[in-house]
């Protein structure tokens, strides 16, 4: 379960308040995938974020009774003058992971090679994703924090990605935002539409699309 107890989101930007949520409450629960939908700007990731404890509220509390991912792929938590290999260890203990079975599978994931022992502020785009991807995949979640799904590397690597993300969601929840809605239905049961600062559960994700098409009208 992800609980939003009157959580408020601001952030202020030389000299500009913008408000991303407003006292918002709000609970999902397990067994149930969610797509989260919004126009332009009105706070998808930054909300995906706070449900994965990569941000911290302004106000209130996000309470976490399972075991979440951080955003799919995302990257942001790596030190980038610590290597590759370094990172993998740091992480896996963070999450009380064997550190040699999670630097066995993403050694072999992501296929680095000898860059696993080179500083990641070295690595270019791609590697640093392939890094991130299959960090990603040797921890087992509860539940997957999913920001857009985007293509890794080439076509090859690009197909044992969509297998290993096959198996890992096959047995856990998933909240995720898309600009495709039919992503959308294909992985969400319900949906949380974000505007003016509310978030709204829709126990039918179709109902969700159809507010969110009108708002972005």
């Amino acid at each position: 379960m992800i609980r939003l107890d009157n959580v408020t989101k601001i952030y202020k930007t030389d000299g500009y308040r913008r408000v991303i949520l407003d006292q918002a409450s709000l609970t999902l629960k397990p067994g149930v995938s969610y797509g989260i939908l919004g126009i332009n700007g009105a706070g998808k990731s930054t909300t995906l974020r706070l449900m994965a404890g990569c941000e911290m509220p302004t106000r209130g509390r996000v309470i976490r009774t399972t075991r979440i991912s951080w955003p799919l792929g995302f990257g942001g938590g790596f030190h980038p003058f610590m290597t590759g290999r370094e990172n993998v260890i740091f992480v896996a203990r963070i999450h009380g992971e064997d550190p040699r079975r999670v630097l066995a599978f993403v050694e072999d994931f992501a296929e680095l090679g000898d860059y696993m022992n080179v500083p990641i502020r070295n690595y270019s785009s791609g590697m640093g994703a392939r890094l991130a991807f299959g960090m990603s995949m040797a921890i087992p979640f509860d539940c997957y924090i999913v920001d857009e799904i985007t293509g890794v590397g080439d076509a090859r690597f690009a197909k044992r990605c969509e297998e290993v993300w096959s198996q890992r969601r096959a047995n856990a929840d998933i909240i995720m935002c898309s600009h495709s809605m039919d992503t959308i239905r294909d992985y969400a049961q319900q949906g949380i539409v974000l505007a003016n600062g509310r978030a709204v559960i829709y126990p039918d994700v179709n109902d969700a699309i159809e507010v969110y098409q009108r708002l972005n009208q």
